[in-house]
């Protein structure tokens, strides 16, 4: 069994309204020195799988098929056996 964490952000150079509507909030509340506020997603998941190989392959596959939007879109992954 494996836990796998998926880190999907913005690609560099995409409009990110929501990070703006925090920002602007944060600045608001007197948090003048936050610069830069990204919003992305987060997903974990539990996946069984003989190996690591196997299980990066399986998230590799779903993250391009269905969680992420490559045109506009990146993503990360850790990957933490379960014992």
């Amino acid at each position: 069994m494996f836990k796998v964490k998926i880190y999907i952000s913005l690609k560099k150079g995409v409009a990110d309204p929501e990070g703006i509507t925090i920002k602007d909030a944060l600045y608001s509340l007197n948090y003048k020195e936050v610069e830069e506020v990204r919003m992305g997603k987060y997903i974990q998941l539990k996946i069984e799988g003989v190996d690591k190989d196997g299980v990066k392959e399986k998230v590799n596959q779903m993250c391009q098929k269905l969680l992420v939007n490559p045109l506009i879109e990146e993503y990360s992954y850790q990957i933490e056996e379960l014992k």
